[in-house]
Parts: C-alpha cells; sequence; structure tokens
C-alpha cells in the first residue's frame, strides 16, 4: 500500500515536471544558451587572466611564507620571454614555505602561459552566475504580480546582461580600464536598465539593475567598486524615468543621470580611500557616460519599443493622439461609439490613478476596446439617431448576440493589424469577459424557455488585470448610465454599486488583483466624474422646451396664417374698388353711347 503511493507521488511529480518543462521550454532554452555565452566569456577571462587557483599573481611575493601548495598541471617548456620550465606534477610552492625567487618565476609563468586555465577560478565564476539566475527566476517572480512576464522581454534582459558581461570583462583587459574605480566609465548597465524601467516598469527594473551589479562583480574579478556603482547608479536611473511621460523629457533625465554617477563615484572614492590622482579623469567620464545612456536610450527606445511590442509611456502617448488614422475612421463610422470610448477612457484613467494602477494603459485600452463596432455600427444602440428604428427589432435574439459578440473578435483583429501592444489587445479581449447579454438572453427565453445560455456568453475571459477590470466596469458603467432619467450623485452611486455586484457575482473580477478597498476608490472615481458629466443647467429666460408646448406653436402657427390670408383678401377688394371709381369718372353718357364712343370731327 505505500509502496503504491509512492509510486503516485513519483507519478504525479514527473507528471508536473514534464508539464512545466513543456509550458517553458522557451525561457529555459534561452536561459541555457545565455549561459553557455557567459561561460565562453568566462573561458576567455580565465585564460587570458594571470591567476593562480583563483588568486592573482600579485597576491604572492618572493620571500613570502606560503600558506598552500600549488602543483603544476600540465608541461610548460621555456620560451623566449621566460626560459623557465615547468614540469608535471611539479609542486611549484610548497604550504609553509618561503616562496623563492625560482618559485616566483615558474608562478608568473604558469599565469601568463595559454596552456594553464585556472579551472578553480572558472568553475567559481560559473556557480556564481549559476546562482545568480536561480536568484533572477525566483526574485522576478515578483514582477508577474503586475504584468505578464513575456518572452521577449527575458530575451531583451538576457541580451544586455550578456553585452554588460562582455564589456567589463573585455574592457578590464585594457590597461585604460583595469583599475577597480576606471573600469566604472565603460559600464553600460544604466543604458539598458533605463530602457528597461521605461518599457516594463520600475520594479522589473529594480530587480534587473541588481542582476547587472551581480553580473559585474563577478565581472571585473570580484571588485566591490564596479558593483556598488553599478547598482546605485541603475536604481537612480529607475527612480528617474517613473514618472517622464514625453521624449524630451529624456534630456533632463541624462542631465539627472550623469550628476548621480558623479556623486556615487564621489562617495565611493572617499568610502575606500582612493587615491586623487585617478578620481578627477573617473569623474569626467562616468558623467559622460550618464549623459549618453539617457541620449542612447531616447534614441533607442522607439525602434526596441516596436520590436517588442510594449506599451511604454511613450507609445502610450502616441496612441492617445485623436489625429490617429483609425480614431478618425471610428469617428466617422461609429460617432456614438467613439464618444463613449472616450467617455469609458476618462473613468478608467481616473479610476487607475486612484488605484495606483497604470492609467495611459487604461486610457488607451478603453479607446481602442470597441473598434470592431464600425462595420456595422447601426447595430449598437449608440450610434442610432433619435427615433430611428433598432434593427435588433426585427431580428432573433439569436442574431442579435451573434453580432454583438463578433464586435469582440473584430476589435482584436484590427488592434493585431495596426500591432498595439499586447497589453492593450488583452483589455480589448477581456473588456465583456464571458458575462451574459443578459437583454437577448431574456428576451430569448420568453420566445423559447430551453435557451441555452452559453449562447448568449461572450467569449472572452475574465479580465486579468487591474486596468483590464478597471475598463470593463468603466464601460458597463458609462452605458448604463444614460439610461437613468434623473442621474442624481446618490441615484448613480446605487447605480454603480449594482453593476459592480453584478459583475463579482458573475465571476468577472475573479482573475485579477483588485481589492474591496480598490473597488471603493473606483466606485467614487465614477460617480464623481458621471455627476459631473451628467450635470444640470440653468434655463435661460424665454427658454422653451419643443417637446412641451407643440400644441400651442402649431396653433400660433395657423392663426398667423389665417391672418396673412385675410390682409391678402381685404387689400386685393381695395385694389378692385379704387379702380372701378377711376374708370366711371372717365365716361360721359351721351344717349345711349358714352364718350369714347362717339368720334369728334374737328
Amino acid at each position: 500500500m505505500k509502496n503504491q503511493k509512492n509510486k503516485a507521488e513519483k507519478s504525479v511529480a514527473l507528471n508536473s515536471f514534464k508539464s512545466y518543462i513543456k509550458s517553458h521550454y522557451p525561457v529555459l532554452i534561452l536561459v541555457f544558451v545565455g549561459y553557455l555565452l557567459i561561460s565562453g566569456i568566462n573561458l576567455f577571462d580565465v585564460a587570458t587572466n594571470q591567476t593562480i587557483m583563483a588568486l592573482n599573481l600579485n597576491q604572492f611575493e618572493i620571500g613570502q611564507i606560503s600558506d598552500r601548495t600549488i602543483v603544476a598541471p600540465r608541461n610548460i617548456y621555456p620560451d623566449e620571454l621566460n626560459p623557465v620550465e615547468i614540469k608535471e606534477g611539479e609542486k611549484i610552492i610548497r604550504k609553509g614555505f618561503q616562496i623563492s625567487e625560482e618559485a616566483y618565476s615558474k608562478l608568473q609563468k604558469m599565469a601568463a602561459s595559454p596552456n594553464y586555465i585556472d579551472w578553480r577560478l572558472f568553475a567559481d565564476s560559473e556557480l556564481f552566475i549559476l546562482l545568480l539566475i536561480i536568484g533572477w527566476y525566483f526574485l522576478y517572480s515578483l514582477v508577474t504580480a503586475n504584468h505578464k512576464v513575456r518572452l521577449r522581454e527575458i530575451v531583451y534582459m538576457a541580451i544586455c546582461f550578456v553585452l554588460v558581461y562582455a564589456a567589463v570583462t573585455f574592457g578590464g583587459k585594457l590597461t585604460l580600464f583595469n583599475s577597480a574605480f576606471s573600469v566604472c566609465i565603460i559600464i553600460p548597465a544604466v543604458l539598458f536598465v533605463l530602457i528597461h524601467a521605461i518599457l516594463y516598469g520600475q520594479l522589473s527594473a529594480t530587480i534587473f539593475s541588481f542582476m547587472m551589479a551581480f553580473g559585474v562583480f563577478d565581472a571585473s574579478g570580484w571588485e566591490i567598486v564596479p558593483l556598488l556603482f553599478t547598482l546605485f547608479s541603475c536604481l537612480c536611473s529607475t527612480a528617474i524615468v517613473r514618472t517622464i511621460e514625453h521624449r524630451i523629457d529624456m534630456i533632463i533625465v541624462s542631465l539627472m543621470q550623469a550628476f548621480f554617477n558623479m556623486a556615487i563615484i564621489v562617495l565611493l572614492a572617499v568610502i575606500f580611500n582612493e587615491p586623487f590622482k585617478e578620481i578627477p579623469f573617473v569623474i569626467g567620464f562616468v558623467a559622460l557616460n550618464g549623459f549618453l545612456s539617457g541620449i542612447l536610450a531616447l534614441a533607442l527606445i522607439t525602434p526596441i519599443e516596436l520590436l517588442l511590442n510594449t506599451a511604454s509611456v511613450f507609445r502610450m502617448m502616441d496612441l492617445c493622439d485623436t489625429n490617429t488614422p483609425i480614431l478618425k475612421k471610428l469617428f466617422i463610422a461609429a460617432a456614438g461609439t467613439y464618444q463613449h470610448s472616450q467617455m469609458v477612457g476618462q473613468l478608467a484613467e481616473n479610476a487607475c490613478r486612484e488605484i495606483g494602477a497604470n492609467a495611459l494603459l487604461a486610457k488607451v485600452g478603453a479607446w481602442y476596446h470597441d473598434l470592431g463596432k464600425m462595420d456595422q455600427s447601426e447595430y449598437f444602440v449608440e450610434n442610432l439617431s433619435h427615433g430611428e428604428p433598432n434593427p435588433h427589432d426585427s431580428i432573433s435574439p439569436n442574431l442579435s448576440a451573434t453580432i454583438l459578440k463578433s464586435h469582440v473578435k473584430k476589435s482584436v483583429e484590427i488592434a493585431r493589424q495596426l500591432y498595439l501592444p499586447h497589453q492593450v489587445i488583452e483589455i480589448i479581449e477581456e473588456h465583456h469577459g464571458n458575462s451574459t447579454m443578459e437583454f437577448f438572453y431574456e428576451k430569448a427565453k420568453n420566445l423559447d424557455p430551453n435557451t441555452n445560455q452559453i449562447d448568449f456568453m461572450y467569449p472572452g475571459n475574465p479580465p486579468s488585470s487591474k486596468e483590464s477590470a478597471v475598463v470593463m466596469l468603466a464601460d458597463s458603467c458609462e452605458a448604463a448610465s444614460r439610461t437613468l432619467t434623473n442621474p442624481t450623485e446618490e441615484r448613480l452611486e446605487k447605480f454603480v454599486q449594482t453593476i459592480f455586484d453584478r459583475k463579482m457575482e458573475s465571476g468577472q473580477l475573479d482573475c485579477c488583483d483588485l481589492t474591496f478597498n480598490d473597488l471603493n476608490k473606483i466606485k467614487s472615481s465614477f460617480v464623481k466624474l458621471l455627476v459631473a458629466i451628467n450635470h444640470n443647467r440653468i434655463k435661460y429666460p424665454n427658454q422653451k422646451d419643443p417637446d412641451e408646448e407643440p400644441k400651442e406653436d402649431e396653433k400660433k402657427k395657423e392663426e398667423e396664417k389665417s391672418e396673412k390670408i385675410e390682409s391678402e383678401v381685404k387689400t386685393e377688394k381695395n385694389d378692385k374698388e379704387k379702380t372701378e371709381k377711376k374708370k366711371a369718372k372717365k365716361e360721359v353718357v351721351l344717349g345711349d353711347k358714352t364718350l369714347d364712343g362717339v368720334k369728334l370731327n374737328g
């Protein structure tokens, strides 16, 4: 019995492992390839370093009492630069004995020989990188609370890490940058962290900063100064770009980063008592490093954000331009939907600011969430004119539901054609979740009690992010609020709460991270803005409502028309009488003829 239980547990564990490998194999392959690249750089570094048993040659001196025994791993033959010969298995120095001049020469030859590779140093570096990757994996799982980590993001971080590691490793070989302070000049970590913070946010960039710093620590030969400089300069860069909204702000970021780099290197020089001779040179160039990092980030951010298809603040600002062709087309084809989307965007933006979510992403998602309504705009009530017949009245509820469901799919297709960021596409896919179209469902049930509810449910998934959930709530509240006849603050508050309760009862808010406190803040934000939108106006003097007294206006018009006709009749009668009087004055009676009928002679 116990054996069967153990077998079952092993089978479950094995299946779980297989399932994990199957779902994460692209990331695992990427990590393996990156690890191989780092290993290759490490191998080159160790082969060209003057180290023995992970110790630098400078740590040995002639006459020093050795604290270890070093044995030659292979034969090294004499050459012109160092004619000393070393035999395999020879004890170069012995623990507890002084290091002779000949032994020191052999140590020099071992350290400089390409045939000698310090495998211990290589193993130390490999183990450190392996632990760093494992630590990064667990730390980076924290980021999934804010956004879904995608393969492109991991590819970007892997490439940046390898580039920084290679820059420090190969740059440190140059005489100009072989000290702990001077190597800080050539570390490009700030550039990559700036871009990462703009593309993926501050939390992700902070974790990436620690990863970069410990990578530099390994590549620089375990020097503490490059580690601290990289860490603090990268953390400063993540804080600086947190609130930027425009590309021109990157100029200010560049200047601030230059200042922080100078301040950090000065503090490190004071802490580690570095001689002043080298510091002015280092200060000037680390400032240049910081300034150029900001300028290069500004130049590279556009192609990188398009390549990675991310929702950076700059790209979101571009998509918020109402002059974009797709928004112009939406305004022409479905003016009501356009106006509705704008209002939903305003509601979602304000609410996200209240709960600390990405307000700009929610606004863009709301503006583009109903693009699919352009094809059949007349089937959506917000696009119907007053008094215009509703086409749904003449078709079956099932067909109506099919038309309504199709607009989500069409919106997603248009968004993908426009190559919108995947975060925006997720909002479009999830803005109705899998909720039921209650109006048409009830209408269908009245016709056929056996109607299947699934046929009247949207095909999407419930919102998976705070921004997506806020857009869903804003969409429902804005549309429903237009049906209220007297939208006072009290009525709107109850109305919004009812909509929130329905969404929670139907499970639409189960997959996002909204708390009850967040929902209260969202509700307050919605009510405040909806009250402002539906505010009352003062009625101007002599202003009449055309719907209140239509009969009096028509009666007045008829009276004016009859008076005009009577006036015209009177005028015509008077003109006729005047004409007859003038004609009577000209006639003279002569017998039975008038003067006009007699011909006078002479």
